[in-house]
């Protein structure tokens, strides 16, 4: 259980393999990982968003839910299951919840509501990068009304989701 092992061993395999194909030899992952402390809520919320909007950035994707394993990706499926169903949406199984802001007893779960990520998202993947292919476009419509959020109905449910 160890993520550096695991990262050797995976790097050697694909390195020998890349090596042989492409006639060179010297290591494949040319320092891509890292590992970064995520000390605090800033960062926690920075990493998940540089995470989601990946596959937009990359070109990939026009908007984070269209993009494939990603966190985003998952609550839309869900509040889309939810939304056809006429029902609550529910927590998927494989990701943390959003339990709302910091406080003195904390149940586990990521520390701010899913409303106010998702603004986050939606407003940090509108904004052009110099150094980055793609971006939200303009004309699509808000995150919130893509995923058929009333924000004032949500906030009635509680910060579960």
């Amino acid at each position: 259980m160890d993520i550096s092992w695991f990262m050797r061993y995976l790097n050697e395999s694909i390195a020998r393999e890349a090596n042989r194909e492409g006639n060179c030899s010297g290591q494949f992952w040319e320092g891509r990982f890292k590992s970064q402390a995520l000390l605090d809520e800033k960062a926690l919320v920075a990493c998940m968003a540089y995470v989601d909007l990946n596959p937009v950035r990359a070109g990939m994707a026009q908007t984070p839910e269209q993009s494939e394993y990603t966190a985003i990706a998952e609550w839309s499926a869900q509040l889309q299951r939810a939304t056809r169903s006429k029902g609550q949406p529910s927590q998927p199984r494989q990701l943390l919840p959003f339990v709302g802001h910091p406080r003195a007893v904390m149940p586990k779960g990521l520390p701010f509501q899913l409303i106010d990520y998702l603004e986050l998202l939606d407003w940090s993947g509108r904004t052009i990068r110099e150094n980055k292919h793609g971006f939200i476009p303009k004309d699509q419509l808000p995150i919130l009304e893509r995923f058929q959020i009333d924000p004032k109905t949500l906030a009635l449910h509680g910060t579960a989701f």
